[in-house]
């Protein structure tokens, strides 16, 4: 299914599942496409209506120039709902993608009745680092910085099997101006304050390998948020999803 946002930017949407189910919408990670969650669905209850989508500039949406604001990431993800007629769902954000959580959910606390924040912060890096970033790949390309981006993101157990070589072709294959214009919207984005105010159920999953949001942050933010709870999935890094499916399933799954 293809959703247009109000600029003319295409998104690539999945929605699966009877109409009638609960509602879970998965927002995926920087430098991935929807597939980040193919693992885990399988283990989930069945009767669930599963939304995904592709944010611009990944996987099968188009990649409009850049840079991108977070605010227009959130719209996007807004709009995909509406566009469903979805609300008072659960919510589940990787790293970026928990950043629009946060977002979507001050913005329109109508569709967000639960939130996962999976290895995600309200502030993630630094202006300097995030430059570094996307100045590398627009004079380099994707795979100039595929390598160092596979060890943060994954732990030492994962690396060592053959499943790396086929996330880092992926990591490779996304758009150079699409990561960049996401890299762009992370480095502006702090949502310390806005997500204090947040009073919704709330998940927080982190992995103690992650060197992207390492644990101590993951729960920084989830502690922002009263009443939240915290996972931890072992031996894992920024993607347990892929690492540990069936763990991340299981956390998931008591959750919802």
């Amino acid at each position: 299914m293809v959703v247009t946002m109000k600029d003319g930017c295409r998104l690539h949407v999945s929605d699966e599942g009877p109409r009638d189910g609960p509602v879970v919408v998965f927002a995926n990670s920087l430098g991935t496409d929807m597939r980040l969650w193919d693992a885990i669905l399988p283990l989930l209850p069945t009767g669930l209506r599963v939304v995904r989508y592709d944010k611009r500039g990944h996987g099968q949406s188009d990649v409009p120039d850049g840079p991108y604001s977070m605010g227009t990431l959130v719209s996007d993800a807004e709009a995909v709902m509406d566009h469903l007629d979805v609300a008072g769902v659960t919510f589940v954000g990787l790293s970026v993608g928990g950043m629009i959580a946060q977002g979507l959910a001050v913005k329109r606390p109508d569709l967000i009745a639960r939130m996962v924040l999976s290895n995600t912060a309200a502030k993630i890096g630094t202006p300097a680092f995030w430059d570094d970033r996307i100045a590398t790949v627009r004079a380099r390309g994707m795979a100039a910085i595929a390598d160092g981006v596979m060890e943060r993101w994954f732990g030492r157990d994962f690396r060592a099997t053959p499943k790396l070589a086929i996330w880092r072709a992926r990591f490779c294959d996304v758009s150079p101006e699409g990561y960049a214009g996401c890299c762009a919207a992370i480095s502006g984005t702090d949502f310390y304050t806005s997500t204090s105010g947040l009073r919704l159920p709330t998940l927080a999953i982190a992995g103690p390998e992650d060197a992207s949001t390492p644990p101590d942050l993951v729960r920084e933010t989830a502690d922002l948020i009263p009443g939240s709870k915290f996972a931890l999935i072992r031996r894992a890094g920024h993607i347990p999803c892929v690492e540990n499916p069936a763990e991340y399933a299981r956390i998931l799954t008591e959750f919802l």
